[in-house]
């Protein structure tokens, strides 16, 4: 059977026009941080880079979002209703853009409607759809996920649109499919739910639901691609820390491209670039990396203008630690590194070791961000860190807590570190490591929405107005930002030429 038969998307007579002024140059921004001056001597080099989405503009991409619901006899009573409740939150914040689909499973599954345009009467009829849904039968999330990826791989309509499925369900497989095993090729799917996350209390379902809502409503750009290359005679790289997004590497150019895929909107990507630079005769100014990264936005690809980092080699240096920023991405990479480290000895068996890990990583973490305090913009993610791994210790104080909770919570977390994006996973009140200003936004309309259903809900358009009207100069001067800093590295370049004679 084929899903082909997906909704194409009708201009809506009371939606306005997106007006023409868009900025494509603006959509992602770079910060450099790196020492300014090196020795003459053979040296390493850190230099990390930030890549900020920003200019979200009101030029969004449409959303084509695939739920696949567990319906079987474990969802039945509070579980169902909890899920219904996150599903209407769901429907009510799409926009007329947006389409959604909605597959279920037991033992086996069920494309309950096609991707359909979120119109008055589409919004209401999957609504009812939902409303409808009782839990019965066995528990074949394999089967579930399948549909789901048909759903979204047998569209007509994909050029320049956001995809996502959003997976729930709340037990152990027993089909005769492991969701485990399915191929799910480029799809982003966000699982929810005892099997695949730490979503653990149902309570939390519509805030779940709602922070993985906000970042797919929010993509600034897609297929972003950062390529990083060294300066023959100048420098080498050693070693790219970018989590677990996948690199390339072209040993003859020198370079090491990384493929980030969808960023949001005030999502920020970290990589830290380890070089190593010769020894060289005198001081001179040096350009020791390019970057060079592109993106699509609106279904077509933009180019941004390489950029180099440039540095002073000198005989006699002024002292310079390392920058603040550095050493916190430093400190952030280490307890990740760790965590990752507890989850394989407690997998095995080894949960007192597992344990002392952890306290470990607590006791390198306070040494380690010392020098970070309180009116410093990396307090907050010192504080974070600090309740992540507290969270954890709790988490590994018997077997049975860590299986039921604390396996669960370190998965999440490692995704989340790895990724470098918001996961939902024990207190989201106060773990919101990576969660960007829209996803706040979430958290508490999807709160107010459990205490009262009845309520009005802003969609995704609405949502955005009131950013527009909040910060209506954001994607002209994210342009501008791009323009003054392609300017700055002309010049920059210019000034090495002049001084080096050359």
């Amino acid at each position: 059977m084929s899903y082909n038969d997906d909704e194409q998307i009708v201009s809506i007579q009371d939606v306005p026009e997106k007006n023409s002024t868009q900025f494509p140059e603006g959509k992602t921004k770079l910060s450099i941080i790196n020492k300014s001056e090196a020795p003459l001597e053979e040296n390493k080099l850190k230099v990390m880079l930030e890549l900020t989405g920003s200019g979200l503009g009101n030029d969004r991409s449409g959303v084509d979002l695939v739920t696949v619901l567990d319906v079987s006899g474990s969802m039945g009573g509070e579980k169902l209703a909890k899920m219904k409740m996150a599903m209407q939150f769901v429907i009510k914040k799409l926009s007329s853009i947006d389409r959604l689909s909605v597959v279920t499973f037991n033992g086996n599954s069920m494309r309950l409607c096609p991707l359909r345009q979120i119109t008055e009467n589409a919004q209401s009829e999957i609504e009812n759809l939902v409303t409808a849904l009782i839990a019965e039968g066995a528990t074949n999330i394999g089967a579930g996920l399948e549909t789901g990826l048909k759903v979204v791989n047998d569209r007509t309509l994909s050029k320049g649109r956001v995809v996502g499925i959003m997976l729930m369900s709340d037990g152990q497989q027993n089909g005769p499919r492991d969701a485990t095993k399915v191929e799910i090729g480029n799809v982003p799917v966000y699982t929810f739910g005892g099997t695949f996350s730490a979503v653990q209390n149902e309570d939390n379902l519509s805030i779940a639901f709602s922070q993985c809502l906000a970042g797919l409503l929010t993509v600034v750009v897609q297929d972003l691609k950062l390529t990083l290359t060294e300066v023959e005679t100048e420098s080498s790289i050693e070693n790219v820390s970018a989590g677990n997004y996948p690199q390339s590497k072209d040993i003859d150019a020198g370079s090491v491209t990384i493929s980030f895929g969808d960023l949001y909107d005030k999502e920020i990507r970290k990589v830290l670039v380890h070089l190593l630079l010769p020894s060289i005769p005198k001081p001179r100014g040096a350009d020791v990396l390019t970057i060079d990264y592109n993106y699509s936005t609106g279904g077509k690809l933009f180019r941004v203008t390489p950029q180099r980092v440039n540095i002073r080699r000198k005989e006699t240096l002024v002292e310079e630690t390392e920058k603040e920023d550095v050493m916190m991405e430093d400190n952030r990479l280490f307890v990740a590194k760790t965590m990752k480290e507890a989850r394989s000895m407690a997998n095995d068996k080894r949960l007192e070791e597992a344990r002392d890990k952890i306290v470990d990583a607590q006791n390198m973490l306070e040494d380690g961000v010392a020098f970070v305090d309180e009116s410093s913009p990396n307090y907050s993610m010192v504080e974070m860190l600090r309740f992540e791994l507290q969270q954890l210790s709790r988490l590994m104080k018997s077997e049975d807590i860590y299986e039921k909770q604390g396996r669960p919570f370190l998965l999440s977390s490692e995704t989340s570190h790895d990724r470098q994006r918001f996961a939902s996973r024990g207190d989201v009140d106060r773990m919101r490591l990576f969660a960007t200003p829209r996803m706040n936004s979430y958290l508490e309309q999807a709160k107010a929405f459990d205490e009262d259903p009845t309520k009005p809900l802003p969609n995704a358009d609405d949502d955005l107005k009131k950013e527009l009207e909040a910060d209506p100069l954001g994607p002209i001067v994210g342009a501008l930002s791009y323009y003054i800093q392609s300017a700055i590295q002309s010049l920059q370049a210019i000034d090495n030429i002049i001084k080096n004679g050359r």
